[in-house]
């Protein structure tokens, strides 16, 4: 909850009730992305409180966010009475729908409780809400509660003890026997078959029954870092580098002809680009709620969890195929052979530094990544299977704000290390996320600081216009060093390779509060160096 005059009932309510945990996060707009990030590790709703007027706005990103990635959240927001609205009242805002279709449902409670009718109508949009924000897919719900003066209770609030709770229950589905046979006849039908993991949490299951659906169909499966599918032994992680090859006669060898496809977003905008010009049969699988067709050729639409889909059709036989595995393991292992060759001969640079950080990451820990150029350079770098590292990105809406504040949330969740790697510009629109009294001792932070937006120097648009640097790249000198003074916490600036590999050595330990490294690199240098990267892909491919 974040303070406030109008919320004071729900503030006392919430603070006695003996099975809630509240934490009070001043700015809303970091309470915001903490929720979600708590919501993500747990996958149950975390209640957002705050008072009326502009309170509730500053919800707004991490509500969407929440929304795209499919993370319950119940919204709460204090509003005046409903007769005040437009009257010039203080902190009055047309509250009712705030987040417009961001959010799965919206409802207004009554303001008047004291009808028996109101207060079965109160307990009838509560469990609605929470059932709305679980069901999948999951999402932020938003409840408006107009309340009247007296907000402080004269004496003691007595609890309701016994609320009637409304319980849903479903039943996994699984493809019945015709239409199992149907997509058994589709499969055999193919030669060449992709699968495309979007973004996901770690499941055993799924990995257990991918793995035996690749064993049997000779599948491919093309897996973005932010899937959490790259512990399974067949898939391709390395997939921005082959399909930067651009050569034709190669390329054409990895179009597949059927495409299977489950989870949210995807990373790669060169796979994106590739399976849009080559179109294959697209099947994507999700259990519920409506579908994008990211590739613009989706030709079924499946309603299991994958899950259910991949473990029925694993006791299927099929026609065996092995050439497409074939000719995407050659690309993986040029390309690690590529990756290999440049971080060996390479100066060094942010994306040499993310290579290191990654590479030292501990084994069962969390990867947070910022969004512009981190998730991207991430992409390019394999996780090793055997660390079993969950990797999470806001990659609902992609925005740079709330990466620390969610990474912060999920440390509340969890006991694993959480490492956040972020750009400077996502670091400082943030750093509101250390304005709070509960700062997670298992966080560790790692900057990449080139002092601006360097991601504009990289796109064709911005990078050759005259207003690049000024309007674009947006210069700033910060560094966090007084950031971590202000809250007591370790503090390792890096500007080469070897300060780099000395502060990583005990970052990963265990410590009192958060530890942050800063990697200072020149902004100018980065680009070039990436450029050439990727110019000499194809080369290396020829």
């Amino acid at each position: 909850m974040s303070p406030g005059s109008r919320c004071a009932p729900l503030t006392i309510s919430f603070a006695r009730h003996p099975g809630i945990q509240v934490r009070t996060i001043s700015d809303e707009r970091s309470a915001g992305f903490i929720a979600a990030g708590l919501a993500q590790q747990t996958a149950k709703p975390v209640v957002l409180i705050c008072t009326s007027g502009s309170a509730g706005l500053n919800y707004s990103p991490a509500v969407a966010e929440a929304f795209y990635q499919q993370i319950p959240l119940l919204i709460l927001t204090a509003d005046r009475p409903p007769e005040w609205v437009d009257q010039l009242d203080g902190q009055t805002i047309r509250q009712q729908n705030l987040f417009g279709r961001h959010v799965k449902a919206a409802y207004q409670l009554p303001v008047d409780t004291t009808h028996s009718d109101a207060q079965w109508e109160v307990n009838r949009i509560l469990n609605e809400a929470i059932l709305q924000s679980t069901s999948f897919p999951a999402g932020p719900v938003h409840v408006n509660i107009p309340l009247r003066e007296p907000f402080y209770p004269e004496s003691d609030i007595q609890f309701n003890t016994t609320p009637r709770i409304i319980k849903l229950s479903s039943s996994e589905a699984i493809p019945d026997a015709s239409l199992l046979n149907e997509l058994t006849k589709e499969i055999n039908s193919h030669e060449r078959i992709m699968i495309v993991a979007g973004q996901g949490h770690v499941s055993s299951e799924l990995q257990k029954t991918l793995h035996a659906f690749i064993e049997n169909t000779g599948a491919v499966l093309i897996a973005d870092t932010i899937s959490n599918t790259g512990n399974i032994e067949q898939a391709i992680q390395l997939h921005d580098v082959t399909l930067s090859a651009k050569e034709d006669s190669f390329t054409k060898t990895l179009a597949p002809d059927l495409l299977i496809t489950f989870g949210k977003s995807v990373i790669s905008k060169s796979l994106k680009q590739f399976l849009r010009a080559h179109k294959p049969q697209h099947w994507h699988i999700q259990p519920a709620g409506d579908a994008a067709d990211t590739f613009q050729c989706m030709s079924r639409l499946l309603r299991f969890t994958p899950e259910a889909f991949f473990r029925t059709l694993t006791k299927t036989d099929f026609t065996e195929k092995s050439n497409f595995q074939l000719a995407w393991n050659k690309g993986e292992e040029k390309a690690k052979l590529y990756m290999k060759s440049f971080f060996q001969s390479s100066t060094f640079t942010e994306f040499n530094a993310i290579h290191t950080a990654i590479q030292s990451l501990p084994a069962g820990s969390q990867l947070h990544l910022a969004n512009s150029m981190p998730v991207r350079y991430a992409n390019y770098l394999p996780l090793a299977a055997d660390k079993h590292i969950e990797v999470f990105a806001n990659r609902g809406t992609s925005g740079i704000d709330g990466v620390l504040s969610t990474a912060v949330g999920a440390c509340m969740g969890t006991d694993k290390i959480v490492t956040v790697i972020t750009g400077d510009m996502s670091f400082f629109y943030d750093r509101n996320a250390f304005w709070n009294n509960y700062l997670p001792a298992n966080l560790r932070v790692i900057i990449l600081n080139n002092h601006g937006g360097g991601i504009f120097r990289m796109i064709n648009g911005p990078s050759q216009q005259p207003e690049l640097e000024q309007y674009f790249v947006t210069e700033q000198k910060l560094t966090a060093e007084y950031l971590a003074k202000e809250h007591q916490l370790n503090y390792y600036l890096c500007k080469d390779e070897a300060t780099l590999t000395k502060a990583l050595s005990g970052f990963f330990k265990p410590s009192e509060k958060p530890q942050i490294i800063e990697v200072i690199t020149d902004g100018i240098h980065n680009t070039n160096v990436f450029q050439q990267f990727k110019a000499n892909i194809p080369k290396f491919y020829v």
